[in-house]
């Protein structure tokens, strides 16, 4: 095997790293929404605006650093976002110690969402060129079992040590995690010769591309049910159905690790029959579907009882885990429609509307569920799906 066909592995690797550092923080701090409420003493609207801001951060830098991306490369943009994310955790480590306020953690976690969503598109482009079109399904699946990876680890650790050291602990581990694959990086990214021999095809910006904003639109819509899962989980389960943090940390990490295997699955499945377009639509579909159930499930159930814990999880983990799987598909597409030297910015754009959904998701949810009740919640999410699969449905005629 030549040389740069066993590097890719390698820039595979560090991107996935970086992504897993990055979304630690990401899924983690949401799942520590109990214990940051009491640490801060937030009120509820608090509490929605501080999980929230993180993703508004990302969602408002994502663009930009795609542009430094294409035009800088994914080296010094990768190392550049995940030692100032590093830096900006350290930060909030330092002043959770002494007297922590609302603002703080809200203009701290902003910082971190605006300088750590460098990862995304920049990890994402590496791929895009070390790798050949059959294989990029995969590849980029692979590359976005980081995610929730990174979820998960985020929700089993962060929870625990904020309830056993505090929240100087929390940031600070996440700032080491962003340390440590900032090496990675370091060592293995690097963009291949052929790409730095060969001049970019001129095509069209994909900021100017009607198919290009038109599979953002789809991929932002459904990752509105999984972010809004993510943030409000544990606190549905604590709240409403009246189990344990501890409880609902595991559940949310079943899900993130049946995300993980299904992302794998499906781009795997859809390399080998060159059907992405199809598969995210009936993803959509049936993630509808789900949350439709979960819908259902939430107002017909007494809760709390007996039988809403048991059940409610159960479905939860189908919902989830449903709406968790395709992302690595939908972002091979986005990048094969922009072109591979373009693809930074086509990713870009799409996490930069998933993300903006991270930062409505608590806000809406907050509100969903103090006028109507859980069931609303879930049964917004499920019109956000089947909207994505009309969109699907377009882009694949």
């Amino acid at each position: 095997m030549p040389l740069n066909q066993q590097h890719r592995w390698k820039v595979l690797a560090a991107g996935v790293g970086a992504n897993v550092s990055f979304s630690c923080v990401v899924g983690g701090v949401p799942a520590t929404a109990v214990y940051l409420r009491s640490s801060y003493q937030l009120s509820n609207s608090e509490l929605g605006l501080a999980l929230g801001i993180l993703g508004l951060g990302i969602a408002v830098s994502e663009i930009p650093w795609g542009l430094l991306t294409d035009r800088w490369g994914d080296r010094p943009v990768l190392l550049t976002g995940l030692l100032s994310a590093a830096l900006s955790l350290l930060l909030l480590a330092a002043f959770a110690g002494h007297a922590p306020t609302a603002l703080g953690l809200c203009l701290g976690l902003f910082a971190t969402g605006v300088l750590g969503s460098s990862v995304n598109g920049a990890s994402g482009r590496a791929i895009m060129l070390w790798f050949q079109e059959r294989e990029r399904g995969l590849a980029m699946s692979i590359r976005q079992t980081a995610v929730p990876s990174g979820y998960a680890l985020g929700a089993i650790v962060l929870p625990w040590l904020a309830h056993t050291y505090g929240f100087s602990a929390v940031f600070a581990a996440a700032a080491a995690l962003c340390l440590l694959c900032s090496g990675l990086v370091w060592r293995w990214i690097h963009e291949p010769e052929i790409a730095q021999a060969k001049p970019a095809l001129k095509r069209v910006s994909p900021l100017r591309d009607l198919n290009v904003w038109r599979a953002v639109l789809a991929i932002s819509l459904l990752c509105a049910p999984q972010f809004t899962l993510v943030t409000y989980a544990v606190v549905f389960f604590h709240d409403g159905v009246g189990l344990s943090v501890a409880t609902a940390s595991l559940v949310l990490a079943v899900i993130q690790a049946g995300a993980i295997v299904g992302r794998l699955w499906s781009g795997h499945w859809t390399d080998q029959r060159n059907n992405r377009p199809t598969f995210l639509k009936a993803c959509a579909l049936f993630s509808a579907a789900a949350f439709l159930g979960l819908s259902i499930a939430s107002g017909v159930l007494p809760m709390p009882s007996a039988l809403a814990s048991v059940v409610l999880p159960v479905v939860l983990i189908v919902a989830g885990t449903l709406v968790s799987i395709w992302h690595g598909v939908a972002y091979a597409e986005l990048a094969t429609l922009a072109g591979a030297q373009r693809s930074g910015t086509a990713i870009a754009m799409g996490n930069s509307g998933a993300f903006l959904g991270l930062f409505l998701a608590p806000l809406v949810a907050s509100t969903a569920v103090s006028q109507w009740g859980w069931g609303a919640l879930w049964a917004l999410c499920a019109v956000c799906a089947l909207v994505a699969a009309l969109l699907f449905t377009v882009q694949n005629r």
